[in-house]
């Protein structure tokens, strides 16, 4: 995998996101990645510190910092 496929797919985690906090399960869905893509789009998101992480429900919340 390249930085130009990590980095497109963080815009489409980007986009998801848009219209609010998902859930891991939901924004998984929703870009139609699979997880070792959505986690490294989500690392990098995370690492600039767009992203917010929250905890309900033992599923992971996600949304645009």
């Amino acid at each position: 995998m390249n930085v130009e496929l990590i980095g497109a797919n963080a815009g489409k985690i980007w986009n998801a996101l848009q219209n609010g906090a998902l859930s891991s399960k939901a924004l998984k869905k929703a870009t139609k990645l699979k997880d070792a893509d959505l986690n490294l789009a989500l690392g990098w998101l995370a690492r600039e510190g767009k992203l917010a992480f929250s905890e309900a429900e033992e599923e992971t919340i996600i949304a645009l910092a």
